[in-house]
């Protein structure tokens, strides 16, 4: 009876992974059926015409890039009269100085700049976007986060959309600064460019609702207060309002071949940091809107892959009870032939690998042409995402029973270049004890991988093998790169 309910759980909870993995690969399909539908203009505005637009500058504690961001934004290919900058500084170190003389500089230069500081946080990012919009001058504005370097033309290529009275946002693809970095930076970069390629490309063509990243797109205000403006009840604002947006009416667009580059994560915790807070937002948005959503008089297919992309994290939890069951299952089933796996085991894990594969695989050769080095990284994507699963479990689990933590800011170095100077800044993650699970976890897989070996179930080892070095790797650079 226990060896059937083991099967039945360790077969259940592989099906259901393969159900989210079949998703992917539904959007590739999306992505390629509707790849013609490429967003033009309605019109364009002349010279004198052009609105004015309100750029938001969120920083809190970012020391070694607000100058960057301040002098990159100062480059912009727009009329001076028509674009005003905002600098929202809730930060508590030297950070507000730094930016308040950039800023002095930039103002004597001729630009509308100032520098909006606020001591409280409260709403954290949302509040001071909020905030920042209660002085604002624009019809439009544009949000840049301390990590990125927008291109001066920026605000030309997008804002000629905005003739379309309908079109409430439109977002830019993201770049990586230094995506060559490191191999943890190298399989970011792959991660989400799957997101904006993939994702968002088949998406918005296909008419199903997608979401504003929080940085490096534009908004027209009078959308943002029609939808009931910034939020903070959630993590992940700019994906709350986003689905508050679109269900109102509005036109979200997705420019692919816009670009703004930025820079990723550098150190393990500060990238795991990330995906904590973005896993609980997607999670808090869920609770807050998918009920929203379903009841909406919108679409089946809007309905449903919303669903999926609300619902997507909880795959974590799934991926931890995958696991855990895969030992016990090994030792149960010694009696079991190989056709049985090959029958039923072997189909799920590959249908759940292939769609994750192929989804990556097609992102990076529409991007850079040549699909190789992707295909290469894929099984480190593959077991960088099995060892975040507990890190981005826990952000579920936390979404799930509503336990209130704060923003979280991702810590940002400055790093373009392979120097390892980040290593020897100031900003740098909390401790805690997930590392340590994580490492249980390799342990764990090691012993796994003796029982497989000793029960001669050899197809098993390279799936395990994926588990084992996840846990190991993530594990490990958490606990090392603290020192």
């Amino acid at each position: 009876m226990l060896e059937n309910v083991l099967i039945g759980c360790y077969l259940s909870i592989l099906g259901l992974l393969a159900i989210y993995g079949f998703h992917r690969s539904q959007l590739v399909y999306l992505f390629f059926k509707t790849r013609e539908k490429v967003p033009v203009p309605m019109g364009r505005f002349e010279e004198k015409d052009l609105p004015i637009i309100t750029v938001q500058l969120p920083l809190f504690n970012e020391r070694y890039v607000c100058e960057r961001l301040i002098e990159a934004v100062a480059e912009f290919d727009y009329p001076l009269d028509k674009l005003e900058i905002q600098v929202l500084d809730d930060s508590t170190d030297d950070t507000t100085e730094i930016a308040r003389k950039k800023v002095y500089e930039v103002a004597e230069r001729g630009f509308q700049i100032s520098l909006i500081h606020r001591t409280d946080r409260s709403g954290y990012k949302a509040g001071a976007l909020e905030n920042g919009l209660r002085t604002s001058k624009g019809e439009l504005v544009a949000v840049f986060d301390a990590d990125f370097q927008p291109p001066p033309g920026i605000l030309r290529e997008i804002v000629d959309f905005f003739v379309d009275p309908k079109v409430g946002m439109v977002q830019a693809r993201w770049d990586h600064i230094n995506r060559r970095y490191s191999m943890l930076t190298r399989i970011q970069s792959l991660m989400l460019d799957g997101h904006f390629v993939i994702e968002h490309g088949a998406r918005q063509r296909s008419g199903r609702f997608f979401n504003f990243n929080g940085t490096a797109g534009i908004w027209r205000i009078s959308t943002i207060h029609d939808a009931g403006g910034w939020e903070h009840d959630t993590l992940t604002e700019d994906m709350d309002l986003s689905y508050r947006a679109q269900l109102r009416g509005w036109k979200f667009l997705y420019l692919p071949e816009v670009v703004a580059p930025a820079e990723i994560p550098v150190e393990m915790a500060s990238f795991k940091s990330q995906q904590h807070r973005w896993a609980k937002g997607s999670i808090q948005v869920c609770k807050k809107m998918l009920p929203t959503i379903l009841r909406a008089d919108v679409p089946f297919k809007v309905k449903m892959e919303a669903f999926f992309h609300l619902t997507n994290n909880f795959a974590y939890i799934l991926m931890i009870l995958l696991a855990l069951l895969l030992m016990p299952n090994l030792l149960v089933r010694t009696e079991h032939g190989w056709r049985e796996v090959l029958l039923i085991d072997l189909p799920l894990f590959m249908g759940t690998t292939f769609s994750i594969g192929t989804f990556y695989v097609v992102a990076h050769k529409q991007l850079y042409g040549s699909p190789w080095r992707a295909i290469a990284k894929v099984p480190l994507l593959m077991s960088l995402g099995i060892g975040l699963s507990i890190n981005n479990a826990k952000a579920v689990l936390e979404g799930v029973f509503g336990h209130e933590t704060p923003f979280v800011r991702t810590a940002k170095h400055g790093v373009e270049s392979n120097d390892g100077n980040w290593k020897k800044k100031k900003y740098r993650a909390k401790k805690g004890i997930v590392p340590l699970i994580e490492l249980a976890f390799a342990a764990y897989f090691i012993f796994t991988i003796y029982v497989a070996v000793t029960g001669g179930h050899w197809v098993s080892i390279p799936f395990l093998l994926l588990f084992l070095f996840g846990y190991l790797y993530v594990g490990m650079f958490s606990i090392y790169q603290k020192r």
